[in-house]
């Protein structure tokens, strides 16, 4: 046993009967109320540690619907502390009770220490699966912090940004500052780090109005990463579903880290900025069947995970597990233990955290009902009656590890979701292999194939070119074929389909010209994402260049390869200016950003075309240009007088018309300003064509040359 955690069998304390709610360790001035759901156990113990690793049991003598609860006086916040439960042992009937297996409070509020590699951490002997394991794993796994919620949160209120107004930036909690040097070294990579002036005026001057968090929840490595040496840098390995996790606080793991967590939500909204989170509620840490026993497995293994139909006893050990997630267990959302915890925990998050909303990791492992995608599950359906959750913003992943779970374009309002079609399309446009113009411009035009026919808005596509799976902006550009060796897995990690162009040579380069042509691509990508109809995601660095040197799946790279490079000698600082010029215009021109989905009409009687296709010569597209394999250049033309939607207060808006092309051809692109009576002149305001710089004055019926590979918007003047 390691030194320092040690505990007393049979020795007890007083315990008072307490409550069975509300679930976890809850403390007042009088005593800590102790609760845990664990329906078929025959026992259930509070252990405490003390400072010097010393464990005292209290049995829990109380239980109510399945949950065993006791109230112990004197215990103070900060204190350690975890769950130890008994009762049969039937692997294969999902009963895996050991009291030898400290679990962690799947309520516990924040979370100490870390997970090591032992064989006590599994609750059967290793290579004998059948066999209940005698050693204890309390020296070797986390515990739950008794903690006090108090906090002065002043007059914060939720932000609620339109979704049409917002510009979400995805980023690592670590990973954004952990080589930022304006930011103090003692607080890189933490949560306060990322309250930091150095971070939140970059956001703001770049122009985003929403970061979304890879997970904090708490996490721990899998013990295959751990003995190679590597840790689970993404955080896709949840066990504490209320506890901000502890390795990015600044100020210690004894609940420091809730107050520190609290503290950065309350800065980003004083700056006017929304939280979001990305939460991983489809799997857990414990794995498959031969993982590791933290906490679920050990209080309620037959109702928390999804079953193989018809598992019995005398199967296979293995094979009673359901896996859609690819990570080798699926939360079943339909227990109703299951389905409240996802709900107490969304619902602590916005109201004692005050974050802004979720983006749900494999949503659709979440929809099961026996199986089966099912958009009238329990979980969709309370949380769209919820009053505190159906309005924050809740954006799905919509889609799982298997081939039924691909629902992209079909999750109810008020869902959101990540629009993978659109990434697709987008990076295939760009390097010459897009399946044709017309569904290019579907996509630049909000998606109306996926959202439209449910009532949804535009806003309902989250639009991105890369997200932290996959190639970086940079590396698209850079790399045509992974190289994941890094991650000690031969290369047969990540994705094969990335749909990236190198331009020529694999990698980096000290080639001038080939690295100008790959910044340009990088800059009209980012252009492309920022002025499309739908919500925009940022990758956090590609607006920089920031490079994992062709790592798609960097998700065991806790190093520079992750992390953001903000030297400014290395920095592109073209495709930077690009994307805060776009976003710019997109903030300040509702045109740009509009939630009534483009009819192709006009808004007013005699008035112009909300939007009408360009061919470069001049004219409308026609059915017949619309089906040119050729064409590689078109041209999306905005009106802005008047706006289909009113203002506030039911004003008829005005704005600037726009006039914007995307040239994707290696070649130059003659284009012919149409004339028409709404727009005589205007100016470019945005270019990654040199030669036509913004400030360039245009006037209809100038025939003008867009560059290779080039983007151009014009506003009328």
């Amino acid at each position: 046993m390691t030194p320092g955690l040690w505990r007393t069998r049979g020795e007890r304390a007083p315990v008072w009967p307490g409550r069975n709610w509300p679930l976890g360790a809850t403390w007042s001035e009088e005593a800590t109320n102790f609760a845990v759901h664990a329906p078929r156990a025959t026992a259930a113990f509070v252990s405490l540690f003390d400072d010097d690793g010393h464990e005292v049991q209290h049995r829990l003598t109380e239980q109510a619907l399945g949950i065993w609860h006791g109230a112990i006086p004197g215990v103070r916040p900060g204190t350690r502390y975890g769950f130890r439960v008994d009762g049969p042992w039937d692997p294969a009937q999902g009963l895996r009770f050991n009291e030898n297996k400290l679990l962690l409070d799947p309520f516990a509020k924040a979370v100490a220490g870390d997970l090591t590699v032992d064989p006590a951490i599994f609750g059967y002997v290793v290579g004998e699966p059948e066999r209940r394991s005698e050693l204890d794993s309390a020296p070797f796994v986390p515990l739950g912090v008794v903690v006090d919620d108090r906090f002065d949160w002043g007059d914060d209120q939720p932000m609620r940004h339109r979704w049409r107004d917002s510009v979400i930036y995805e980023l690592h909690v670590k990973g954004m500052t952990a080589l930022h040097d304006r930011v103090p070294e003692e607080l890189r990579g933490t949560y306060a780090g990322l309250a930091t002036p150095a971070v939140i005026d970059y956001l703001k001057d770049l122009g985003v109005t929403a970061v979304e968090l890879l997970p904090v929840h708490q996490f721990v490595s899998e013990p295959a990463l751990l003995e190679r040496g590597l840790t689970n840098y993404w955080g896709y390995n949840s066990i504490g579903y209320f506890a901000p996790h502890n390795a990015y606080s600044a100020g210690g793991d004894r609940g420091q880290q809730v107050t520190e967590f609290k503290q950065m939500v309350k800065a980003y909204h004083e700056a006017g900025l929304e939280v979001i989170l990305d939460v991983v509620y489809n799997h857990t840490a414990e794995a498959g069947a031969l993982g590791p026993t933290l906490s679920f497995r050990g209080l309620d293994d037959r109702g928390f995970y999804c079953r193989v139909a018809g598992s019995a006893a005398g199967e296979p050990f293995q094979d009673t597990y359901w896996d859609v997630t690819g990570c080798g267990n699926t939360v079943d959302a339909s227990n109703p233990f299951a389905l409240r915890l996802i709900l107490d925990s969304l619902r602590y998050w916005v109201t004692e955290m005050h974050v802004d909303g979720f983006r749900f990791d494999l949503m659709s492992a979440l929809t099961r009902v026996h199986h089966r995608v099912d958009m009238n599950n329990h979980l969709l359906m309370a949380i769209g009656q919820d009053p505190v959750l159906r309005h924050v913003k809740l954006i799905a992943e919509p889609w799982d590890a298997s081939m039924d779970g691909y629902r992209v374009g079909e999750f109810p309002p008020p869902w959101v979701e990540w629009n993978d079609q659109y990434r697709d399309e987008i990076r295939d446009f760009w390097r010459n292999h897009s399946s044709g113009i017309r569904t290019v411009a579907t996509r630049l035009a909000g998606s109306s194939d996926l959202y439209l026919d449910d009532g949804r808005s535009p806003y309902a596509s989250i639009n991105f070119v890369t997200a932290h799976d996959g190639f970086t902006l940079r590396d698209l550009v850079s790399y045509e074929r992974k190289h994941n060796e890094a991650n000690g897995e031969d290369n047969r990690d990540g994705t094969d389909n990335n749909r990236s162009w190198n331009h020529g040579a694999e990698g980096e380069t000290g080639d001038a010209a080939l690295l100008a042509v790959r910044r340009r691509q990088a800059a009209n990508m980012m252009a492309t994402l920022c002025l499309s109809n739908g919500v925009p995601m940022i990758t956090a660095g590609d607006e920089r260049g920031r490079t994992q040197r062709g790592n798609n799946n960097a998700y065991a790279q806790d190093n520079e390869v992750s992390w953001i490079d903000w030297r400014p000698d290395d920095a592109w600082l073209d495709v930077y200016e690009i994307t805060k010029t776009a976003l710019r215009l997109r903030r300040e021109h509702p045109a740009l950003r509009q939630r009534h989905w483009f009819e192709g009409r006009p808004t007013m009687l005699g008035g112009a075309k909300d939007l009408a296709w360009l061919h470069p010569s001049g004219r409308e597209m026609t059915g017949d240009d619309w089906h040119d394999p050729h064409l590689r250049a078109i041209g999306m033309f905005v009106s802005g007088d008047p706006l289909r939607a009113p203002g506030p207060r039911g004003e008829q808006q005005v704005d600037k018309s726009f006039m914007i092309w995307f040239n994707s051809d290696w070649l130059p692109q003659k284009i012919t300003i149409p004339e028409n009576e709404w727009v005589h002149t205007g100016e470019v305001v945005l270019s990654t064509d040199a030669k036509l710089p913004v400030g360039t004055p245009i006037k209809a019926g100038d025939r003008l040359a867009i560059g290779r590979r080039t983007v151009v918007v014009f506003r009328q003047l």
